[in-house]
């Protein structure tokens, strides 16, 4: 990565090998305060989190019992789990949110590098039941859910199945930045 970028950014990983160790309760909410920092649109702050950390059996297993079986295979060692929604409309107004989904990326953003500069690792997941959640959470219509996240500190690849042990040990590669900044060409963002 570029000598430029900030060291967390650089650091950020969304690994599947989380250790057991118990997260602070002082580092789960500078995360969430981080994430109240984020812009959003007419300063709507329209993210929600439903979280519960292996203390917390009850709720971290109705959250756990929303992943698909794959997701389920690893993110069951990360001592969090979080739901990420997004209310639909403007409390303003009541008006349709069509930034929400960019607001909660910006929040969750400031959450992620927040998490980085404590050692903690966040890996978002879209491999989940929404209707499964919506029933077990009684999460209303007005809200979108959107995606899970499994938080802790890494962990040992060896305690993974051997499939996903491959996975963990590839090479992390990003995007040129040639190919995600438009200069007439679209054959090159391809």
């Amino acid at each position: 990565m570029s000598q430029i970028i900030h060291e967390f950014i650089d650091k950020r990983w969304s690994p599947r090998a989380f250790s057991n160790r118990e997260i602070e309760v002082e580092k789960i909410n500078a995360l969430f305060e981080a994430a109240s920092c984020a812009a959003s649109c007419f300063n709507e702050q329209p993210w929600r989190f439903i979280y519960a950390s292996k203390e917390y059996a009850e709720r971290y297993d109705q959250l756990l019992s929303c992943l698909v079986e794959f997701n389920k295979l690893w993110a069951r060692n990360a001592p969090v789990i979080m739901m990420a929604l997004t209310s639909k409309k403007f409390a303003q107004n009541q008006k349709i949110n069509h930034y929400a989904r960019h607001d909660l990326g910006l929040a969750i953003g400031n959450m992620t590098i927040q998490a980085t500069s404590m050692n903690l690792y966040l890996h978002q997941m879209a491999g989940f039941d929404s209707d499964k959640a919506r029933e077990v959470f009684d999460i209303p219509d007005d809200f979108d859910i959107v995606s899970m996240i499994a938080l802790g500190y890494l962990g040992d690849p060896k305690q993974l199945p051997e499939n996903i042990r491959e996975m963990e040990s590839k090479e992390r590669s990003r995007r040129s930045t040639d190919k995600i900044i438009f200069d007439g060409n679209w054959e090159q963002l391809k």
